[in-house]
């Protein structure tokens, strides 16, 4: 099969490690042949290229600048992107019949480059659900449903109507994912929605000692204390203020350790809260390397995951892979929407609580200072893992529509 998949995602290589990529080379080994357009910033200075990775070819394609930017040049470039698609497929990909476009959220607003392959080539269009825009932004108060944002919320809001009825298959992260989306869009029929998790490639859990001591040490990550590590995008939809709230209250317990290792448009409070209260039991790093990362989650005990209590849409945070991956424990403080919850107890590796209840997060703070209940937790976590959020089982929920094509 020709696979063509579109995404904002900016990487070289399917090599790199990520849910997507780690996907994208299911598909190669495989034997389909698969194209995929990653953009490449306007702030970069480089121009439109094309790498071939044997049975993958990926198209660098020059866009605006769409991360860490102003609205105005953010918006311009969302609006230009699907043309720049559309002229690069006809441009870069000449004579290829593609038999499945496979796109993911955010984006919503690639619809016309999907519906463009989608007629000529009639092939089949395959939405990963990765947000659900623009009902998250109202959940944060970015947006309305009345008033000047209102008019902004009914145009995004349309174009995700548009998306899901383009798409012939819509694979969502979790059941509470598939609920959301059959109950607040009830024209889709139920047969074209079902759980496609987020999911990576499985690395053996063979703990380097020797670097993650050396990883420990760069950081000055005591060996003494119970390490908590939050790692991934520190911005609005995490909360930021609660985990803010769940650092000032462990300030003086002497059995604990927290690592922040990300970045975002919050990051920034993070450091005035640093500043402000200097604690030493707290380290803050911005985003490191992808092999540095997780040789530092292995170097930690307990994984945190923190969302936003205001939002009404059930999230489910890819970092969880990470954490259980290493065979470690997870915290987490969300909203009562995501069904996180139910799959860390289905699971037994870990704890949860409402985010914004600080009283029962330190509670689970000291009950995890507890080595035995960790490495127990730990175990279940790496079995869970291996048994539902593997790359190769996303690969199969996809390839299920096409009887007989399946390499």
């Amino acid at each position: 099969m020709n696979v063509l998949f579109m995404t904002l995602l900016d990487f070289s290589s399917i090599d790199v490690r990520c849910i997507y990529t780690d996907l994208m080379r299911c598909f190669v080994e495989k034997g389909h042949h698969v194209h995929i357009i990653s953009p490449l910033e306007k702030r970069k200075n480089s121009q439109t290229l094309m790498i071939d990775e044997n049975n993958c070819k990926i198209l660098k394609l020059q866009i605006g600048n769409i991360q860490k930017t102003g609205i105005i040049e953010k918006g311009i470039t969302t609006l230009t992107l699907q043309k720049k698609y559309i002229d690069a497929i006809k441009k870069y990909f000449v004579g290829v019949k593609f038999d499945l476009v496979i796109y993911s959220t955010p984006p919503i607003t690639l619809y016309k480059a999907v519906n463009f392959i989608k007629k000529r080539d009639n092939a089949k269009a395959y939405l990963m659900l990765k947000d659900v825009f623009p009902q998250n932004a109202v959940d944060l108060g970015m947006l309305k449903k009345s008033g000047v944002k209102g008019l902004v919320y009914k145009y995004f809001r349309s174009k995700e109507k548009k998306l899901y009825k383009l798409s012939d298959y819509i694979g969502c992260m979790s059941k509470a994912n598939v609920d959301y989306i059959l109950k607040n869009n009830p024209d889709i029929p139920s047969d074209k929605v079902e759980i496609c998790p987020n999911s990576v490639e499985p690395v053996h859990c063979v703990k380097d000692c020797k670097r993650i001591i050396e990883t420990a040490n760069k950081y000055n990550i005591p060996s003494d204390k119970t390490v908590f590590i939050y790692g991934g995008n520190i911005g609005k939809p995490q909360g930021v203020n609660f985990l803010i709230d769940c650092l000032k209250a462990n300030i003086k317990n002497e059995k604990v350790f927290f690592v922040i290792a990300g970045s975002g448009t919050e990051f920034g409070k993070l450091l005035c809260f640093i500043a402000d209260e200097k604690p030493e039991n707290v380290l803050l790093i911005k985003e490191i390397p992808v092999d540095e990362y997780e040789t530092l989650v292995k170097s930690c005990d307990v994984g945190l995951i923190f969302l936003d209590n205001r939002f009404t849409i059930p999230n489910f945070p890819s970092r969880l892979l990470s954490y259980m991956q290493a065979a470690i424990p997870v915290l987490a403080a969300t909203d009562i929407n995501t069904d996180i919850r139910q799959t860390i107890e289905e699971g037994d590796f870990g704890l949860w609580c409402e985010s914004g209840d600080l009283n029962f997060f330190n509670t689970h703070v000291n009950k995890l200072c507890d080595k035995n209940l960790r490495m127990k937790l730990g175990e279940n976590a790496r079995r869970y893992f291996e048994k539902n959020f593997t790359s190769e089982l996303s690969y199969k929920i996809i390839m299920q529509h096409f009887n007989g094509r399946d390499k």
